[in-house]
C-alpha cells in the first residue's frame, strides 16, 4: 500500500480526488469528482475507446469483519483492474472507495495508464437514487489507485430503507474506460480559440466558471479595470487589484493563469481552495464585495446597473378594493427545473397567481379576513439576465438534497415580453423591449455529493461557442452549448437493431446550472471594446514587468544547458549569516552572489567577472570547491589546482560536481594585509589546514563568525589562542575552550578540543569549524541558560515556536510560546497550564494540526500518548507550528479511564426529550449508566424501570441488555435512547407479542412502493385475537393524537420495506406470526400519516469538527 500525499496546490487537475491511503485522521477536505473526459481535443476524432461495466454484488455487508476488501479482478483493454472498499470507511465516517490497478507490483518499470471511471453504489429500490461519482487519473506506480476516500455517508449507507443494503447485500458498479492520452497536454488553448483558461488550485472549478463568464462581459471588465488602485498594492490583500491582474492576463497572456491571488485577495487559505462551493452564493458574495469597493468610484454602481432587476410582490383583494405592493430588487432569479420543461414555463410558475382563501384567508387592513390572490410580477429586468436554474433541491422524504437531473430546455433568444407582457406589472416602462440573446451557460457535471463546472460562453455573441474548463478553451458547435445541456435521458444506439429490444436509456449528469442573458437593446453598450488604455498605467507596467520576468526565466530555463551557474561565498557571506539566518555549517548557497557563465568559455573569463563584481585583481583570487561529507555537512574541500582554472567552466563543473547539476559552488579566499588590501594567496602545502571559527557568547546567546586561518597539521591549538583572542576583541591571556562543530543531522555532534595536542591528532582537516568561548562561562554555569558552545547548538537545533489555539477558536492564534521538539509531553502541557494560569497540568488536553484541511485533527492525543513535541507536530511528512488545547473539567488521565455517551431521555408522561451526558467508567455497564441516568431526571414513578435503547433513521434496532459494556456502545452514528418501561410490558401473556410501531409516509411522486420513516418509534403490546380497531384506539391514547386527525392516519403491516395495509377487523397478531425475518425491526406495525413535526434540535451525529462552511469572502 502506497502512503501518498495529495498534489500540491500548484497541480493542474481539472479537481482534486485521493488516491486510497491509510488515513489515520477524519475526512480529507479533498474530495470533489470531476465527470468530464480530458483525454483529447474535443474537436479531434478518436476512435471509441474500450470500456467496461463490472457489477459487485457484497453479500452479508454489515457483517464484514475487515478493514478493506478487493472485487474480483475484471478485464478492460488488455488492463487488470479491481475495485477496493473500506466498507466502514478509511478513517472517516463515510464509505471509501477506489479503483485498483491489480496487478501494479508486478507491472514493469514506468507503467502508466489513462482511465475515466465511474464508481457507484447502487439504489436496489430505486435506481434514481443511485450514487454514482465520475472522474479520470492517469494510473502509475506511485497511484495504483484512486477514487473516493468520502464516497457516501456510512448512516445513509447502512440504513435499511434508503435502498443501498437490502438483505444485507451491497451492489457495487464500475464503469472503466481506457484511453490513450492523445493531444491534451500539448494542446494550446490560446492557439486554437484565441483565449486561455484558468488553473485550478483543487476544487475551484465552480469559481474559474463564473470568473470566466464575467471577464467575458466586456462592460464589466472595464469597471473592474477602472476601479482606483496604487503601484504600492498588493494583489494578495487587494480584491480589485487582484481581479484586475487576473483579467489583465487573461486577456493578455498565452498560458493559463492561476488564480491563487485572487483567492488569497479573499483571505481564503489552502482549506478554502479545496472545498467546493455553490457559483450562485459565491457570485452573490463577489459582487456585493465589489459593489462595496466601488463606492466613492467612478465606477460606482456598475454592479447594480448591469445585473439590478426589480419584481413587485403584490396580494389583492377579491371581494373589496384593497390591494397591497412591496419593491424588491434582485441580481439574479431562481428559476425551478422541477415540473418545468423550460426557461419560459420557469417565468410562468414564477408568476403564478396563488389564490389565498379558506383557513389561508388574507387579513386586510380595515377589511379583515378576505379572498385574496398573491403573486409576483416585473416592474424592470436588468441589462445581465442572470438565471439560476434550481437544480439542487432538498427532498423531504429522504431527508436529503438532491440533484434535479430532469430535461430543462432553454431559448437561445429569450422575449421576456410575450403574450403581451404577461410578466410585467402595470408600472413597468413598455418601450424597453426585453428580448435577450444568451451569452453564457454554465453547466454542472456530477452528482449532489460533488461535481465539476465549467461553462460555454459566446465571447462575442457570434455563432461560435466556446467551452472554459478550467485550463482548457475549446471550440464547440451549439449543439453541445444547447441542447446537450438540457439534461433529462439519452438513448443509447441499439447494438443489434433488428431483435426490437427496448431502447437503454440512461440519465445525463451534466445540464445546466447558470444561464446569462444580454438585452439586445443593451448589447453594443454591454459588449464594449476593452484594450490597454482602460488598463492603469500602473498596472500595465506591473504587469508587463511580471510578464518580462516570466519570459526572462523560460528563455534561461531553455538555455540552461548551455551555462553554468557559478554561487561565489566569501568571508563577507559568513559573517552576514552565521547566527542570524543559519546556526550550522557556514553558509546559506542560495543568498550569495552568483554568476551565469556559458559553459565553453575558459575559467579566467570568470575570474575577470569576480573581479568586476568584487573589486578583487584575478592575481589575489584563489578559489576552493565544496564538498558534502557523509555526515552531510557541507564544507569547503580543497583549492582549484592551476591544471583546473585552465580548463573551461563546463568541464570544471563535471569534475567537481557529481550530482550532474548545473551549479558550481566556490569558496573565494581572500588575504588582506594590514591596510586591508588584497594580498597573493600564501603557499598552500598538505601540511596546512583551512579552519574556520565561530564565537559564543552564553550571555547575549549569541554565535558568530569571526574568521579563518591557517594552521599547520602538526602545530597545537596552543599556538593560535592569541590569534584568537584578538579576532573576538579578548585581552591576550583570556581563557578560552575550543569545541569543533562535527555535524547537526539528524542529532548535534560538538566535541571539546584538547588545545595539548595537535590538529591532527584532533583529526582536523581542512572545511572544519571551531567553535570557541570564554572559559569563564563554563565556572560560572548556573547564571546561563546554555552556558557551552554544544548545549547552545542543542538548543538551536530542536527549538520550536508552537503557536496555540483554543479547540473553541480553531482559526485563531492564542498565543505562542518557544520549546524544544525534545520537550516531553508534560513539558509542553506544564508550559501551556502556566501560560493559563492553571494548576494541575493534567487537565490540558492537546490536539495535533492537519495541515492539509488547515483544522484539528478529529481525534486529541492521548495523555502521554505521543513523547516528545516534535511528534505532536508532525502530518504525514509535513512539520506544523499549531497545537489547539482545552481545559477539562478533571484530568486527562481521569478521562480517558470513563466513556461519555450522549442519551436521549423520553418523558413517561410529558411530550419532551433531554439530553443527557453520561461519564463512567470504560468497564461500566448499560446498569450503570441506567443507575446514573436516573439522578438526573424526573421519572413518572419512584419505582418506575428504565431500559436503553439504539435508535437510527426512525428504528429501533436493540435494546442494551443491562449487563453489556459500555466500552463498545457507538453513540457517533446511532441515537441512544432512555425510557421507562411500560406496566403493559412486564407481564407479557404466553401468546402476547411485543412488536415494534413506526411512523412512515410515502413520496406521492414515486410508483413504487418505498416507505420513509420519521418521528419516535416505539415498543406496543399485541394481545391474541386483538383487532385493528382495538390496537388503533390504544396507539391514539397513547399518543394523544385528536380524533380529527387520527382518522386521516392509516395502519399497515410492513415487511422488508413493503406495506400491506390493516382494515379494523383484521386480527393485528395473525400479521406478527414469523420469528425468523431478519432483524426485529424490518417487521412493524407502519402508522401513515404526514410529517408535520419540527425537526429535533439535537443529532444523533456527535463527530467534532463536522461543519460545511459557507463562501465568505473576508478582506
Amino acid at each position: 500500500m502506497t502512503m501518498m500525499t495529495p498534489p500540491p496546490l500548484e497541480q493542474e487537475d481539472e479537481e482534486m480526488l485521493v488516491p486510497h491511503q491509510e488515513f489515520t485522521e477524519g475526512p480529507q477536505p479533498m474530495e470533489v469528482i470531476p465527470t468530464e473526459t480530458a483525454s483529447a481535443p474535443e474537436n479531434q476524432q478518436v476512435e471509441d475507446p474500450p470500456s467496461f461495466k463490472f457489477r459487485w454484488t457484497i453479500e452479508n455487508f454489515s457483517r464484514l469483519n475487515v478493514k478493506k476488501l478487493y472485487s474480483d479482478i475484471f478485464y478492460v483493454a488488455g488492463y487488470k483492474w479491481r475495485v477496493l472498499i473500506f466498507p466502514k470507511g478509511n478513517n472517516v465516517d463515510h464509505l471509501s472507495i477506489y479503483l485498483d490497478v491489480a496487478d501494479s507490483a508486478t507491472l514493469p518499470y514506468g507503467w502508466s495508464r489513462y482511465a475515466q471511471f465511474s464508481l457507484a453504489v447502487v439504489n436496489q429500490i430505486h435506481g434514481k437514487y443511485t450514487v454514482r461519482k465520475e472522474t479520470q487519473h492517469q494510473f502509475n506506480s506511485r497511484e495504483s489507485d484512486w477514487g473516493f476516500t468520502s464516497f457516501m455517508s456510512l448512516s445513509e449507507l447502512y440504513d435499511p430503507s434508503r435502498g443501498y443494503l437490502v438483505n444485507d447485500t451491497c451492489v457495487i458498479e464500475a464503469e472503466v474506460t481506457v484511453r490513450k492520452m492523445v493531444d491534451y497536454w500539448s494542446y494550446d488553448s490560446k492557439k486554437e480559440t484565441g483565449y486561455v483558461g484558468l488553473k485550478n488550485q483543487g476544487a475551484t472549478c465552480y469559481m474559474n466558471s463564473l470568473l470566466q463568464t464575467l471577464y467575458h462581459t466586456p462592460y464589466f471588465r472595464k469597471a473592474v479595470y477602472h476601479m482606483p488602485t496604487t503601484e504600492n498594492d498588493m494583489p494578495s490583500g487587494s480584491i480589485p487589484l487582484a481581479l484586475q491582474s487576473l483579467f489583465y492576463k487573461l486577456q493578455y497572456s498565452d498560458n493559463s493563469v492561476a488564480t491563487k491571488e485572487l483567492t488569497k485577495s479573499f483571505g481564503w487559505d489552502t482549506y478554502d481552495s479545496f472545498m467546493q462551493h455553490d457559483v450562485q452564493e459565491l457570485n452573490r458574495v463577489l459582487c456585493e464585495k465589489l459593489e462595496d469597493k466601488m463606492k466613492g468610484t467612478v465606477v460606482e454602481g456598475t454592479i447594480q446597473h448591469l445585473f439590478e432587476g426589480h419584481h413587485m410582490n403584490y396580494i389583492e383583494c377579491i371581494n373589496v378594493d384593497y390591494k397591497s405592493t412591496r419593491k424588491e430588487s434582485f441580481y439574479d432569479l431562481q428559476l425551478d427545473v422541477k415540473g418545468c420543461r423550460d426557461v419560459y414555463a420557469s417565468f410562468d410558475k414564477y408568476v403564478e397567481v396563488e389564490r389565498l382563501e379558506g383557513d389561508n384567508k388574507y387579513h386586510a387592513e380595515n377589511f379583515g379576513l378576505q379572498d385574496a390572490k398573491k403573486g409576483v410580477l416585473f416592474i424592470d429586468f436588468p441589462p445581465v439576465l442572470q438565471l439560476q436554474l434550481k437544480r439542487f433541491e432538498y427532498d423531504f422524504m429522504r431527508d436529503t438534497m438532491v440533484k434535479i437531473n430532469d430535461r430543462y430546455e432553454f431559448p437561445l433568444q429569450l422575449d421576456l415580453d410575450r403574450e403581451n407582457g404577461k410578466y410585467l406589472s402595470p408600472d413597468a416602462d413598455r418601450r424597453v423591449r426585453n428580448l435577450y440573446t444568451l451569452h453564457s451557460v454554465l453547466v454542472h457535471s456530477g452528482g449532489v455529493h460533488g461535481g465539476h463546472y465549467y461553462a460555454f460562453i459566446r465571447p462575442t455573441l457570434s455563432d461560435q461557442w466556446f467551452k472554459f474548463d478550467d485550463e482548457r478553451v475549446t471550440k464547440e458547435d451549439p449543439k453541445r452549448a444547447l441542447e446537450e445541456q438540457y439534461g433529462g435521458e439519452e438513448e443509447l444506439p441499439q447494438t443489434n437493431p433488428g431483435f426490437n429490444n427496448p431502447p437503454f436509456k440512461f440519465t445525463k449528469y451534466s445540464n445546466a446550472y447558470m444561464l446569462v442573458y444580454i438585452r439586445e437593446s443593451d448589447k453594443e453598450k454591454i459588449m464594449c471594446n476593452v484594450d490597454e488604455k482602460d488598463i492603469a498605467e500602473h498596472l500595465r507596467v506591473r504587469l508587463k514587468k511580471e510578464q518580462e520576468e516570466k519570459e526572462h526565466k523560460k528563455k534561461e530555463k531553455a538555455e540552461a544547458h548551455l551555462y553554468t551557474i557559478i554561487k561565489v561565498a566569501r568571508n563577507e557571506d559568513l559573517a552576514e549569516q552565521i547566527g542570524r539566518e543559519i546556526f550550522f555549517d557556514l553558509v546559506d548557497h542560495d543568498k550569495v552572489r552568483s554568476f551565469r557563465i556559458q559553459k565553453q568559455l575558459p575559467f579566467s573569463h570568470f575570474k575577470e567577472e569576480v573581479a568586476k563584481e568584487f573589486g578583487i585583481p584575478v592575481q589575489f583570487q584563489r578559489f576552493w570547491l565544496w564538498a558534502k561529507r557523509q555526515n552531510h555537512t557541507y564544507r569547503p574541500n580543497r583549492p582549484l589546482t592551476p591544471q583546473e582554472e585552465v580548463q573551461s567552466v563546463g568541464q570544471l563543473r563535471e569534475v567537481s560536481n557529481k550530482a550532474h547539476n548545473a551549479e558550481l559552488k566556490l569558496f573565494l579566499e581572500i588575504e588582506l594585509g594590514p591596510d586591508l588590501r588584497p594580498l597573493p594567496p600564501p603557499q598552500k602545502t598538505k601540511e596546512d589546514i583551512l579552519l574556520f571559527f565561530k564565537l559564543y557568547d552564553p550571555e547575549k546567546e549569541d554565535l558568530r563568525f569571526v574568521g579563518r586561518l591557517f594552521v599547520k597539521a602538526l602545530g597545537k591549538p596552543t599556538e593560535i589562542l592569541l590569534k584568537l583572542n584578538e579576532m573576538a576583541g579578548f585581552s591576550p591571556n583570556e581563557e578560552i575552550e575550543l569545541y569543533e562543530e562535527i555535524k547537526f543531522e539528524p542529532n548535534v555532534m560538538c566535541e571539546h578540543i584538547d588545545k595539548r595536542i595537535s590538529f591532527r591528532s584532533s583529526q582536523l582537516e581542512d572545511g572544519d569549524i571551531i567553535c570557541y568561548q570564554r572559559a569563564s562561562a563554563l565556572q560560572n554555569g548556573d547564571q546561563y541558560r546554555y552556558p557551552d558552545v554544544p548545549s547552545f547548538l542543542e538548543y538551536v537545533r530542536n527549538r520550536q515556536v508552537v503557536h496555540f489555539r483554543s479547540l473553541e477558536k480553531p482559526k485563531e492564534d492564542d498565543f505562542s510560546l518557544e520549546l524544544s521538539k525534545l520537550s516531553t509531553y508534560d513539558d509542553v502541557v506544564e508550559r501551556v497550564a502556566r501560560q493559563l494560569g492553571l494548576d494541575d497540568p493534567s487537565k490540558i488536553r492537546l490536539t495535533s494540526h492537519n495541515c492539509y484541511s488547515q483544522q484539528p485533527k478529529p481525534q486529541p492525543i492521548k495523555f502521554r500518548g505521543l513523547e516528545h513535541l516534535s511528534e505532536m507536530l508532525v502530518h504525514y511528512n509535513q512539520t506544523s507550528d499549531i497545537l489547539y488545547y482545552e481545559v477539562l473539567d478533571i484530568p486527562l488521565p481521569e478521562l480517558q479511564g470513563l466513556k461519555t455517551l450522549k442519551v436521549a431521555f423520553h418523558h413517561a408522561t410529558k411530550d419532551e426529550v433531554a439530553v443527557h451526558s453520561i461519564r463512567l467508567p470504560k468497564n461500566s455497564t448499560v446498569a450503570d449508566v441506567i443507575n446514573d441516568l436516573k439522578t438526573k431526571v424526573e421519572l413518572s414513578r419512584p419505582d418506575a424501570e428504565l431500559r436503553l435503547l439504539e435508535v437510527f433513521y426512525h428504528k429501533i434496532y436493540k435494546i442494551f441488555p443491562p449487563g453489556e459494556k459500555i466500552e463498545n456502545i457507538n453513540d457517533q452514528y446511532w441515537t441512544l435512547r432512555a425510557e421507562e418501561i411500560p406496566e403493559e410490558e412486564k407481564n407479557l401473556g404466553p401468546h402476547d407479542r411485543l412488536i415494534h410501531v413506526y411512523h412512515f409516509t410515502r413520496d406521492p411522486n414515486q410508483n413504487q412502493m418505498q416507505v420513509q420513516n420519521f418521528g419516535e418509534p416505539f415498543f406496543l403490546v399485541i394481545r391474541e385475537g386483538e383487532t385493528l380497531a382495538d390496537v388503533k384506539t390504544r396507539i391514539q391514547k397513547k399518543l394523544q393524537v385528536p380524533d380529527e386527525e387520527f382518522s386521516k392516519w392509516k395502519l399497515a403491516f410492513i415487511s422488508l420495506g413493503r406495506p400491506e395495509y390493516l382494515q379494523d377487523s383484521d386480527i393485528v397478531s395473525n400479521r406478527f406470526q414469523r420469528r425468523d425475518i431478519y432483524g426485529a425491526w424490518e417487521q412493524y406495525l407502519g402508522l401513515e400519516h404526514s410529517d408535520t413535526a419540527p425537526k429535533r434540535a439535537y443529532t444523533a451525529n456527535q463527530n467534532r469538527h463536522t461543519f460545511e462552511k459557507p463562501v465568505k469572502i473576508y478582506n
